[in-house]
């Protein structure tokens, strides 16, 4: 056998086994759930043992991971036919919109009409995440197709113990804009730190802030009529997010390298003590916990711009399970999860992952810091629970203007017009 058939035999070969492999481990006396969840496995692996000792069926987590190694196994699967019982999808709603258009995913609205209490349990905003109203954008049928074990949402956050050094009430945080600058401008200049920090290298965080900003500034209907074509973003609301970030460079409160930086890499600073004030969701709780289990802080909402609209912060599920329309075990796997998303079970979650539950009834272990997170449901807000969202392209513009004007090289106005121009052409084509 010639080198390159031999080397295309053992692909195919290759290929066979792990299809060969996928399928038998898809056991018929258990439940197969795929995740990509490192902080949580361990705590899935336990509850597995426990609902079998409850009710007599096996339950399996298998693990993949980066996400995005997990992302390509499920879209692979879902084209191959081999989904699991249970799984999650990563990604923005259209992505989910396109398992519910292949019949893909389970609708949970006749479980929930069957037993009302089930669905009443949860906070509506992380069940809205996955779920679709009638006459939707994304020209699906109206359902409910994920469950969510957990809750997030994000915030400002802010040093205690440095704020107590340099002589500021640690249970005083700013309120508004204006504070927020003149606070992290004088703990950046006593105590040598920096004011503020981010991972703004991964854009969304960069977006959600301005998207944060606008909402407080100009209004949910105004903004989302941006995302219609009916707003500009030329308007002075959009020229005034962008001079906001422009404000921070020139107050001297965020450092050279904050574009480029990477949230791991901000978490450690930020963790460490060598910056006063951060963004970052309420996952972070599990990740200071892990760099230091000292660390003084506390969340806030983010400091007012304007007193005309209500303060948004971004938030809804953390993490959502789709069960498997064409599973032989899907009436198992339902049944699964309401059990893992009873109270009991959350309060376990909760213990062992520091995150927040999904459930409206408060846990009984629930921390000081995320006691201050959970306070922030009555405020959130998400592109998952719009009825419009933005196009990618424009969102890619956005961020990149959003960059330039940090960088001082292009002014506020100029990156509100690009973004405008790039969002009329798009307009143009549809």
């Amino acid at each position: 056998m010639r080198r390159g058939n031999y080397g295309y035999f053992l692909l195919v070969l290759l290929i066979f086994n792990l299809f060969f492999l996928s399928c038998s481990s898809q056991n018929k006396n258990q439940v197969l759930i795929w995740h990509w969840m490192t902080d949580r496995n361990q705590a899935f692996q336990k509850l597995a043992k426990e609902y079998e000792k409850e009710t007599g069926v096996k339950v399996r987590f298998e693990i993949f991971f980066p996400p995005n190694v997990y992302a390509q196994k499920v879209q692979a699967a879902a084209q191959a036919g081999t989904l699991p019982d249970i799984f999650g999808i990563l990604g923005e709603k259209e992505y989910l919109a396109s398992f519910v258009r292949r019949n893909l995913v389970v609708d949970f609205s006749p479980y929930f009409e069957e037993k009302p209490a089930w669905k009443e349990s949860f906070i509506s905003q992380a069940l809205e995440v996955s779920s679709f109203s009638k006459d939707n954008i994304y020209r699906v049928k109206a359902g409910i197709y994920g469950i969510p074990i957990d809750f997030m949402n994000i915030q400002f956050l802010y040093n205690k113990e440095l704020f107590k050094k340099a002589g500021l009430d640690p249970n005083y945080p700013p309120r508004n804009f204006a504070e927020f600058i003149a606070q992290a401008k004088l703990l950046h200049q006593k105590l040598g730190v920096e004011g503020f920090i981010c991972g703004w290298g991964e854009t969304w965080l960069m977006y959600s802030l301005a998207l944060d900003f606008a909402f407080n500034i100009m209004g949910e209907k105004k903004v989302l009529d941006t995302f219609r074509g009916k707003y500009s973003y030329n308007s002075p609301g959009w020229v005034k997010v962008f001079s906001l970030f422009r404000q921070m460079k020139e107050a001297g409160i965020i450092p050279e390298g904050i574009l480029t930086m990477a949230n791991k890499e901000a978490e450690e600073i930020f963790a460490n003590q060598r910056a006063a004030f951060s963004f970052n969701g309420s996952w972070c709780v599990n990740v200071y916990q892990k760099l230091n289990p000292q660390l003084n802080y506390a969340p806030c909402l983010i400091p007012e711009v304007s007193s005309a609209y209500p303060r948004k912060i971004w938030g809804g599920a953390g993490a959502s399970f789709m069960v498997n329309a064409h599973s032989p075990r899907k009436e198992a796997a339902v049944k699964f999860l309401e059990w893992l998303t009873q109270k009991k079970q959350q309060d376990f979650l909760i213990r062992v992952t520091n995150n927040l539950p999904a459930i409206k009834e408060a846990p009984d272990n629930l921390g000081l810091v995320l006691k201050e997170f959970r306070k922030g449901i009555d405020y959130v807000t998400h592109p998952n629970l719009w009825p419009v969202y933005e196009k990618p392209k424009v969102i890619e513009k956005f961020t990149q203007q959003l960059q330039k004007v940090i960088l001082g090289e292009i002014t506020p106005a100029e990156a509100a017009a690009a973004v405008e121009k790039v969002k009329l052409r798009i307009i143009k084509k549809d």
